[in-house]
């Protein structure tokens, strides 16, 4: 338990050794460092000065948060740092989903390594002013599941904040796992000291996606960190009316695939078609969705993005929506949404960005 680390045999909610509770909380029943921890002399984590020195140089933490699984909140982390790079921002994303480490796929970086130098972890650099850290450069086989109590994970959340060399840089992007678990807890404690300066959650329409957002609003006004907004991400069906396959059913319930018949009949008959975008809602939104959840919650909607299947493309290929003109639907989407937040939330990032480009 050295600089009042959580040792990896503790119980799953430690309160870590340094904390007036140690060995005298109910999370401490049982493990095997009861007794020493309630002895141990008390106070403040020397681990957090040097994240403390480490953040200096990064101007703005973002978290990025979803009350469940499966909404695109790694999508959403992935493509805001992409965009937020092309604004020729100095960018860094950090992957704290220790479970579920989906970052290095979706920026392109799988199968890339750590280095390390004197001056500590170097991140995996798509760009030259987008780096990424993530557990995923850490594992020998892609396959391998990484089966961690909280204490251990946590740890490694402290290692990435204060073994990482960003260099200067302007946003960090934290992409959580979803919940609010011991990563969460850990990632607010440990930046707490530097300043966070809030969180963006992203949902889906429907009800059961909502019911958990507004836990993960709730946790973030408990803990004391700003929600920035949230996304409505998957927010209909939305594809180019040509990329659509046509499918008959028969009598006999089998389906016929019809799309060439269908689209040539269209170029022949009423060509002006075939530039149409159709939309579908995938989701029940009939309750309102994201839009009505904030206004009652009293917290920032910024905005929806389609559900696209070129975005979910983009994202497997490890690609920025932004550069690719098969991403028309969602790219806009997702564009509008993060320079409105930059501007509303950092405009003084925005006033140098544009002197330096007018430069």
């Amino acid at each position: 338990m050295e600089n009042g680390e959580i040792p990896d045999n503790a119980n799953e909610h430690c309160p870590g050794p340094q904390s007036e509770l140690a060995g005298k909380s109910d999370e401490c029943a049982g493990c095997p460092n009861q007794e020493v921890c309630a002895t141990a002399p008390k106070g403040p984590d020397p681990d957090l000065v040097a994240i403390a020195e480490r953040m200096a140089t990064v101007k703005h933490k973002i978290l990025v948060l979803s009350g469940k699984g499966g909404v695109g909140k790694s999508t959403f982390s992935a493509q805001l740092s992409f965009a937020l790079a092309a604004m020729d921002f100095q960018v860094g994303l950090l992957d704290i989903d220790i479970c579920g480490p989906s970052i290095p796929k979706m920026l392109g970086l799988e199968g890339q390594d750590i280095h390390q130098s004197n001056l500590g972890w170097s991140p995996v650099y798509v760009e030259s002013n987008l780096g990424v850290m993530s557990i995923g450069f850490m594992l020998p086989n892609p396959d391998e599941a990484v089966i961690w109590r909280g204490p251990r994970k946590n740890g490694l959340i402290k290692q990435f904040l204060k073994d990482v060399y960003w260099r200067e840089i302007d946003f960090l992007v934290v992409d959580a796992p979803p919940g609010t678990s011991d990563e969460h807890i850990s990632i607010v404690q440990f930046l707490q000291a530097t300043g966070i300066d809030g969180a963006i959650i992203v949902t889906t329409p429907q009800q059961v996606s909502l019911i958990d957002v507004r836990k993960e609003v709730s946790f973030c006004k408990k803990v004391g960190v700003e929600v920035l907004g949230v996304v409505e991400n998957m927010s209909g069906l939305c594809q180019p009316l040509s990329d659509f396959k046509f499918l008959r059913l028969t009598e006999t319930g089998e389906l016929v695939d019809v799309s060439e018949t269908v689209t040539k009949f269209m170029r022949e008959k009423a060509p002006e078609m075939l530039n149409l975008v159709a939309s579908s809602e995938v989701f029940d939104s009939s309750g309102g969705g994201a839009a009505k959840m904030c206004r009652e919650m009293g917290v920032p909607f910024l905005g929806k993005v389609p559900l696209d299947p070129q975005l979910c493309k983009a994202a497997e290929e490890g690609k920025s929506c932004f550069g690719d003109p098969k991403c028309r639907v969602s790219a806009p989407a997702l564009k509008s949404i993060i320079e409105k937040l930059v501007a509303s939330r950092w405009p003084e990032e925005m006033s140098v960005d544009n002197e330096c480009n007018g430069a």
